[in-house]
């Protein structure tokens, strides 16, 4: 008899435990589905005075889709140093401005611990709508000088593919790095003068931005017309970036 009740008492404790295991498994694993949903800032942007917020969805057993919107500011420790050369001078240009980031991501289940994390590829498209103000001097062939004072408007459309891998740090905190993301991008400027310049100036400015560090890259017909003081050209672009997230 003692033997009989020991042995149900065995039997009674076991299934105890297994069902406590059962439900802490299923708690974690509907803890894990209700968490579909991340907000993140993206940390790297905030060197250049971006600060960009992103929302990301899950949309199925691999795939979410997310938006990135950023505000950016003149102030940064980044700037693109202005045109010296005998004829034209500027000083350093900065610009500010907002830029919309959508993208679509495949997450490989085989890497995940939840379910917004892992490594992922995808493709995205940004929006650039950013204007500056340049400020320098423009000295003729007959050496007279001229003030440079314009608005400089600049629209940038760009696609691309991206790989990267989500780090799980928590349950909820995630640590996303976006390792390559090339692309292709459509740029167009504008500049609207507010003072006179004659028209020599432009030519003087397409021979001076050949050899400007931002643009010896760009195998492209980098020219401003006389006429509407517009460029536009096509050319690689590239993304990534380090961004912490919080899912819920």
């Amino acid at each position: 008899m003692k033997k009989i009740s020991l042995v149900f008492a065995v039997l009674l404790l076991s299934q105890i435990a297994i069902a406590q295991k059962k439900i802490i498994v299923s708690e974690e694993n509907s803890d894990s589905i209700k968490r579909i949903n991340e907000i993140s800032l993206v940390v790297t942007d905030l060197i250049d005075g971006s600060y960009q917020f992103r929302y990301e969805r899950k949309m199925g057993t691999h795939i979410s889709i997310g938006l990135g919107a950023a505000v950016k500011s003149k102030d940064g420790l980044v700037s693109i140093s202005g045109i010296d050369k005998k004829q034209i001078k500027t000083g350093d240009i900065v610009y500010s401005g907002f830029k919309l980031i959508p993208d679509v991501r495949y997450y490989l289940n085989k890497t995940q611990q939840y379910q917004l994390d892992g490594f992922y590829f995808g493709a995205y498209s940004k929006y650039f709508h950013f204007n500056s103000n340049i400020n320098g001097t423009y000295i003729n062939k007959s050496e007279k000088e001229y003030p440079i004072n314009l608005d400089a408007r600049i629209r940038i459309l760009s696609l691309g593919l991206m790989v990267g891998y989500k780090l799980a740090v928590t349950k909820r905190l995630n640590i996303d790095f976006l390792i390559l993301g090339p692309g292709t991008s459509r740029q167009k400027y504008r500049l609207d003068f507010r003072e006179f310049l004659p028209d020599e100036f432009y030519d003087d400015l397409n021979e001076a931005l050949k050899n400007f560090s931002v643009y010896d890259l760009i195998k492209s017909d980098f020219r401003f017309d006389v006429q509407d003081a517009k460029t536009q050209f096509t050319t690689i672009s590239f993304r990534y970036g380090l961004t912490v997230g919080y899912t819920f």
